[in-house]
C-alpha cells in the first residue's frame, strides 16, 4: 500500500462522487467499497484517498459551479470578460458600514 500505488478507478470516482451528492458521508462510502471487495487487503485505496478526492475534485467542482453563477450577474462585459480570463471575481461590500 505505498502511496504511489494507490489509486481511484474511474468507477469509484463516479461512485464517490454520486455519494457525495447524495450526502452519504465518505467513511460510510468507503466501507461500501470495502465490503464489496471483500476487505481492506483488497482494495488499492484508503478512506483518506476518499476523503482527499472529494475535497479536491468534488467540492472544486461545486464551487466552479457558484463562480458561473456569479458571473451572470457582472454589471457590465468588461466585468465578464475579467473574470473568464483570471477565473476568479473580487466583490466589495459597500454596504458594510451602513449595515453596521
Amino acid at each position: 500500500m505505498l502511496k504511489q500505488h494507490r489509486e481511484l478507478s474511474m468507477f469509484v470516482r463516479h461512485t464517490i462522487e454520486n455519494n457525495e451528492e447524495a450526502d452519504i458521508r465518505p467513511s460510510k462510502t468507503y466501507q461500501s467499497f470495502v465490503a464489496a471487495a471483500g476487505g481492506h487487503r483488497e482494495l488499492n485505496f484508503i478512506e483518506k484517498n476518499v476523503r482527499n478526492y472529494i475535497t479536491r475534485e468534488v467540492r472544486n467542482v461545486l464551487e466552479l459551479d457558484d463562480a458561473k453563477e456569479f458571473g451572470k450577474y457582472l454589471a457590465d462585459a468588461r466585468s465578464r470578460a475579467a473574470c473568464e480570463y483570471f477565473g476568479d471575481v473580487i466583490s466589495f461590500d459597500t454596504t458594510y458600514n451602513t449595515n453596521r
